[in-house]
């Protein structure tokens, strides 16, 4: 099966492809936060029961805040195994987003207590993992594990950044997430950036230019 890694082959469910081989502990991994200006990148896998598939299940982004925190709670209960992690902004400044989007997805692998027979990758990139893996593009629409692997990932990063709200009220964190609204922008515009803001992104290092310029 490790023969499998970064397989480039196409199902229509590669889900259900994968239950037909016999395999059980089909893994399903996806991140949220790659966009935004500010806070982590957070990244979940999640391990599901074969059946019966929780109802309403799909791409976190696409579902209402109150049935994603429904639908958390019922995959913490129901998954046979769960890991959620982060890799902050220093690191996402230091790696780049998609590398440190990578590496959060392969630390909520090897942090499972249960070892997967099989990896489903939201997207088009293999993990820096060596375990049996498949990129799957749009695979939180296409794999109920990945969709519930993206709803822990959101959960927890909304309420990550509802906490960083309280710390950095000016910003309003709680309504944008750290995404580049105008409203965050004009806080930016007022504030400049605090220490969760990712200083590499355009929107930010803007405004860095101009403090560094401030001093010479």
């Amino acid at each position: 099966m490790r023969g499998r890694r970064g397989s480039s082959q196409v199902f229509a469910d590669p889900e259900a492809y994968w239950r037909g081989q016999g395999l059980r502990l089909i893994c399903g991994v996806d991140e949220a936060g790659r966009g935004p200006l500010a806070g982590p990148v957070v990244a979940a896998a999640v391990i599901m029961p074969a059946a019966p598939a929780l109802s309403g299940l799909k791409d976190s982004k696409r579902l209402p805040g109150e049935t994603r925190e429904s639908l958390d709670a019922e995959i913490r209960t129901r998954a046979l195994a769960f890991a959620v992690t982060e890799v902050g902004a220093r690191e996402i400044e230091r790696l780049g987003i998609l590398a440190a989007s990578l590496k959060a997805m392969a630390q909520a692998v090897k942090a499972l207590e249960v070892l997967p027979e099989m990896v489903l990758v939201d997207g088009n990139q293999p993990l820096p993992l060596d375990y049996p893996q498949q990129p799957v593009v749009k695979g939180d629409d296409r794999c109920p594990a990945i969709a519930a692997a993206s709803i822990l990932a959101k959960v927890h990063r909304d309420r990550r950044m509802a906490a960083y709200h309280r710390v950095y009220p000016q910003y309003n964190f709680a309504s944008h997430k750290g995404y580049a609204t105008p409203e965050h922008l004009e806080a930016l515009e007022c504030w400049g950036p605090c220490l969760i803001h990712r200083r590499t992104f355009r929107g930010v290092r803007e405004w860095l230019a101009v403090e560094d310029a401030k001093e010479i």
